[in-house]
């Protein structure tokens, strides 16, 4: 079995923590399993790791690709390109009949990179789709859906799919968008991200060495921890912290970097914003304390992309034990989730009035808002536990494992009399 994606372990951008922890823990039922990514870290193109290792009994092969980073669209372009083209080969000459390859979607189109090189090999391709290109870029105006590069990148990719063993979907929302644009019903799953509760689990304000560290012991914290990206909105959680700026026992903790982190630090200094904190992300080992040192999170999401996106970031604030107060769609994926589990609150974007009251409503109701804190533990244990979603994982590769059994014997034996 093999896993391909652009960052792998120890990187921990979203999309690496996903696909490393199934991939450590099938590997631990008993599947043999290879992951070939880039030789950088996400955060740091400077950083170079090993061209291949082991780590915890699995293979790590590292691919050569430029490191232009992600500061400027050219560069990252290349980067794109290049690992495209070290992937192409080392399908090309690695992979063997029966294997399993699980191609995701960072960089955008690798499905397309890959399918002919896997279907020569006689492997099969699941195709793990986290992102939705092109339409993400679509839908943030990066990309025209009538311009000759947004045809072909879509009608490409829809040929990869159709090319696909299984489909895999984060959301129901994002499998009916795929269904409604021509792809067989049966080839397209769910199967819900999760977060490891091992890893991830409520750390107590008093027991918190980060909250102490960066003097937030007598404050109430709303955090913000991941990506600063396009895919989200900082308008509102930046508008309630306008309302709240009086508020001198609420503080803002804005945890991560990315596109959209010089900006909303610069509205910060331009607003005199001393409710507002930054911080970097926090080493592996640290993350539990991480997320706890809030006392509930901030999630967002423009509504638009609901269909091609899921904040992976919620999963974390689950387990951690936090409230969730989902800036997005009222009717999209966590807003559900938020409101079904009882676990925090879901505004719109712009309502940053109702953001503000819902912050102080938790401040003063703490034991409404640890009720809710243990409400998202208990959804993340028995919905989106990584052993519920290693399991389906499990079934799935299990299955195909068999399948291919049976065709190799046929093809040894010829058919039944």
């Amino acid at each position: 079995m093999v896993f391909a994606n652009r960052y792998f372990f120890p990187d921990q951008s979203a999309t690496s923590r996903m696909v490393s922890g199934l991939a450590f823990a099938l590997k631990r039922r008993g599947f043999e399993v290879t992951a070939i990514a880039s030789r950088t870290l996400h955060d740091n193109a400077n950083v170079t790791l090993p061209d291949e290792e082991s780590v915890g009994g699995l293979c790590v092969t590292r691919l050569w690709a430029t490191r232009f980073g992600r500061s400027n669209i050219l560069g990252r372009a290349i980067d794109y390109l290049t690992f495209h083209i070290s992937a192409f080969l080392w399908c090309l000459w690695n992979l063997k009949r029966g294997d399993i390859c699980v191609v995701c979607t960072d960089p955008p189109l690798l499905s397309v990179t890959t399918a002919l090189p896997i279907r020569w090999r006689g492997a099969k391709m699941v195709n793990w789709v986290m992102d939705l290109f092109p339409e993400v870029a679509m839908e943030l105006g990066m990309l025209s859906s009538k311009s000759l590069p947004g045809t072909l990148s879509r009608i490409m990719r829809n040929w990869s799919m159709r090319k696909s063993a299984m489909i895999v979907c984060p959301t129901a929302t994002m499998a009916s968008y795929l269904t409604g644009h021509g792809l067989e019903d049966d080839r397209v799953f769910v199967m819900h991200h999760w977060s490891d509760g091992d890893e991830i689990y409520p750390v107590s304000p008093a027991s918190n060495s980060l909250r102490t560290r960066w003097g937030l012991q007598d404050k109430f914290v709303v955090g913000y921890s991941g990506n600063f990206g396009r895919a989200h909105d900082f308008s509102t959680l930046l508008e309630a912290a306008v309302l709240l700026s009086h508020n001198e026992d609420i503080q803002f903790l804005l945890i991560g970097g990315g596109q959209q982190r010089a900006h909303v630090e610069e509205v910060v200094r331009n607003r005199e914003l001393k409710n507002v904190i930054f911080k970097p992300l926090q080493p592996s080992e640290n993350i539990a304390e991480s997320l706890s040192t809030a006392d509930a999170h901030i999630v967002s999401l423009i509504p638009r992309l609901e269909h091609c996106i899921v904040p992976s970031k919620f999963y974390g604030v689950l387990a951690a034990g936090r409230p969730t107060l989902f800036v997005g769609d009222s009717n999209g994926e966590v807003a559900r989730v938020v409101a079904s589990a009882d676990c925090g609150a879901a505004v719109k974007i712009g309502e940053g009035q109702r953001l503000a009251n819902c912050i102080v409503q938790m401040k003063d109701s703490p034991d409404r808002c640890a009720q809710m804190g243990l409400n998202a533990r208990r959804v993340l244990d028995t919905v989106f536990s990584r052993d519920n979603a290693v399991g389906a994982w499990s079934d799935v590769m299990h299955k195909f494992r068999q399948q291919s059994a049976a065709t190799s014997e046929s093809s040894v034996y010829g058919p039944a009399e």
